[in-house]
């Protein structure tokens, strides 16, 4: 059992690293142990089976688990899961659904147990009509839940990835949709340009949004029928009751003398507020976490001794569960992203097959639709955050069109790019729009390649007018960006 190779946890860093590591060496055993029954699944792709653009929830699955074990020769047991693991003894402890728990040793470990959704503490957390959405059960869940209860309001909490695509599934469904979000602004991360820009256009489409707005739980016998939230009396609150809602002064709402609590109608509950890592079961073994709460990892993906720092040379972590370094500061960074996941499975799974490879850093890139918009955001937008990391940075946020005015079908696209002001590297950048905007990948390139604004302004970029006018909208940001700062 020396070499065998043990996987926890079967979705995009397990998978990745347990195909990878057959490949490097075929003669290797790999055993994958998923607490589950769904393995390798687009988690990504939940809101559009709810909305039904995707028309079978098997859809979302990219490679079975049949072919897992009839064309990749991995020893893959679902329904088995991982209860504690000791790495002195080079084992872990094995719960199955159906039999008795046992003992298995290994000769390297990759921990993939990924995250899972925040579920605060409100009341009414429990009542029929309330989910999360973070697995295929949830996502099953929800749209049996909508076809056979045909709810017609829904209150979505959390303004991020989940919340935006969750209020377009459920518009599409037919349902009168409510977003709360405690902070100022949706899609935090992404900037205030391209929030705003969201913004309006979710109360375009007849969204009904609630800003700096806490709610504080969810009111109902058996099955929710309302959300109850307080309402701030003070500047910067943004709430709008609407007809169907009532203020209620005092009782449990009641927050202090200058707020008061209010309630609106609400049978179906999307808590979207984010996700933690699942360290439990690394952190009850001795591993360390790093400072973001996830497993610390060194760039191979190896784990370390919780007790003294060296390093776990056989056990590693990646994907949800685990950190990874931000390429643009150059410290731990927790992004869970699909992509992370699985370039730093696949990279585990050559490192353990025999051909040792770096995991790779993070630019946090990300790209959301809403409606009938795009966001997409990587690297340092907050200056304030960029500031703390060590920069000086300067930004600008331009529109520009994706085609030549000439050329059908283009549309405005709006960029914001963010510099150092001391060394012109690109920081970062976000953009929104109809049309366009995986553009942002071409500034991710720019991120990781350390790019200054001068070399992003002359990278040569493909023109032609079904694609891109002669100036890319990036193009033409780093052009802006650069005079800015010359003119500085």
């Amino acid at each position: 059992m020396k070499d065998l190779f043990v996987v926890i946890g079967g979705d995009a860093a397990g998978m990745s690293a347990a195909s990878k590591a057959k490949r490097e060496d075929p003669d290797r055993e790999v055993i994958v142990f998923e607490k589950g029954e769904w393995v390798s699944y687009a988690a990504c792709g939940m809101p559009y089976y709810v909305k039904g653009e995707v028309e079978e929830l098997d859809d979302l699955v990219a490679v079975t688990a049949e072919a897992f074990r009839e064309e990749r020769d991995v020893d893959l047991r679902t329904g088995h899961e991982v209860v504690g693991i000791d790495t002195d003894a080079g084992s872990v402890t094995v719960e199955p659904d159906d039999g008795e728990t046992f003992e298995q040793a290994y000769g390297d470990l990759l921990i993939g147990t990924g995250a899972s959704a925040i579920e605060p503490p409100f009341d009414g957390l429990d009542l029929t009509g309330v989910f999360t959405i973070h697995d295929m059960d949830e996502a099953d869940a929800i749209e049996s839940y909508v076809a056979e209860h045909d709810p017609e309001t829904a209150a979505i909490v959390g303004g991020g990835y989940v919340g935006v695509e969750m209020a377009e599934a459920l518009d599409a469904r037919g349902l009168d949709v409510s977003m709360y979000e405690m902070l100022p602004r949706t899609l935090q991360p992404f900037g205030e340009e391209t929030a705003r820009a969201v913004e309006d256009h979710l109360r375009e489409q007849g969204v009904e949004l609630h800003l700096e707005t806490a709610v504080q739980g969810f009111v109902g016998d058996d099955s929710v029928e309302s959300v109850r939230y307080e309402i701030d009396d003070g500047d910067g609150a943004e709430t709008d009751d609407s007809d169907d809602s009532t203020t209620d002064d005092g009782g449990e709402a009641e927050a202090d003398g200058d707020d008061h609590g209010a309630t609106a109608a609400a049978d179906l509950v999307i808590v979207g507020v984010g996700v933690a890592p699942n360290t439990a079961l690394a952190e009850e073994a001795g591993i360390e976490l790093g400072p973001t709460g996830a497993i610390a990892t060194d760039d191979y993906g190896r784990t370390f001794d919780a007790a003294d720092g060296s390093t776990l040379e056989h056990v590693y972590a990646a994907g949800d569960c685990a950190e990874a370094d931000n390429v643009v500061t150059g410290e731990p960074d927790h992004v869970p992203l699909a992509l992370t996941a699985n370039r730093a499975g696949r990279a585990i799974g050559a490192t353990v097959g025999g051909d040792p490879t770096q995991t790779g850093g993070t630019a946090g890139t990300a790209i959301v639709k809403a409606f009938d918009l795009g966001a997409a955001r990587t690297g340092l937008i907050d200056e304030e955050v960029a500031r703390e990391a060590g920069f000086d940075p300067v930004s600008v946020t331009i529109d520009a069109p994706t085609r030549p005015h000439y050329y059908p079908g283009g549309a405005k696209l709006t960029v914001t790019l963010v510099a150092d002001a001391d060394s012109a590297r690109v920081l970062g950048a976000s953009v929104v729009g109809r049309d366009g905007v995986k553009r942002i990948d071409t500034v991710a390139t720019a991120i990781t390649g350390e790019f200054t604004v001068a070399e992003l302004q002359n990278t040569d970029l493909a023109y032609a007018p079904p694609f891109s006018p002669v100036w890319d909208p990036i193009l033409t940001a780093a052009k802006v960006l650069r005079g800015r700062m010359e003119d500085d």
